[in-house]
């Protein structure tokens, strides 16, 4: 399995393409903006995507949905809890500014324990809240995509609405730093870090 990603929007909201180098078969995780660059990213690569996946509903996350299920005609995943957020992502006039598109419904809930399959490999669904109810993590051979739970010397926001310090937290500690040290960290914005780098050093995690 390999991991590669486009950075796009104002955000810089990092889009991770995870796929399989046998088959070619990719998940496209948190399309927020720019779809053409995304569309770009994985026709230049040979990939074959067969889901996009959402972190958690913010609309830097899932602004480019629409157009790139559209595309691509790959089934939608997000856990239920973030449903309400996924619907009403436009309703934030940043929406406008990155051009997010209303985006479609999920065709898939995703729940803890849940299993993504890529050719002989597969991601597993951890469910991280506390930046929203439904922020989910995604946990390969050696590295997880931790949305926006945990980044490199940072934390997620929680004074959004249905966020919670208090969640985010246990998450961070329950469900990625007791993960192997030499785990990588992929997060939704910003460069990677390693779980034995963030336990160390991270000044929210103290």
């Amino acid at each position: 399995m390999k991991v590669e990603w486009i950075v796009v929007g104002a955000l810089e909201t990092n889009c991770y393409l995870v796929y399989s180098e046998d088959t070619s078969e990719c998940v496209i995780v948190d399309p927020g903006a720019e779809p053409d660059k995304i569309v770009q990213g994985i026709k230049s690569r040979h990939l074959k995507p067969t889901a996009i996946i959402n972190t958690h509903g913010h609309v830097d996350h899932v602004g480019a949905n629409k157009p790139i299920k559209e595309e691509f005609d790959v089934p939608l995943c997000i856990h239920k809890s973030d449903l309400k957020l996924l619907q009403n992502a436009l309703q934030s006039a940043f929406g406008l500014m990155i051009g997010a598109k209303k985006s479609p419904l999920p065709d898939r809930y995703l729940k803890e324990g849940d299993t993504i399959e890529l050719g002989a490999s597969h991601l597993e669904v951890l469910h991280t809240p506390g930046h929203s109810p439904g922020s989910i993590s995604l946990l390969g051979n050696g590295f997880v995509l931790s949305g926006d739970a945990l980044f490199r010397g940072g934390v997620g926001r929680t004074d959004l609405p249905g966020g919670s310090w208090d969640k985010l937290r246990e998450s961070i500690n329950s469900k990625i730093l007791s993960l192997p040290p030499n785990t990588l960290v992929l997060p939704g914005h910003g460069p990677s870090t390693r779980v034995s780098v963030e336990k160390g050093s991270n000044p929210y995690l103290k």
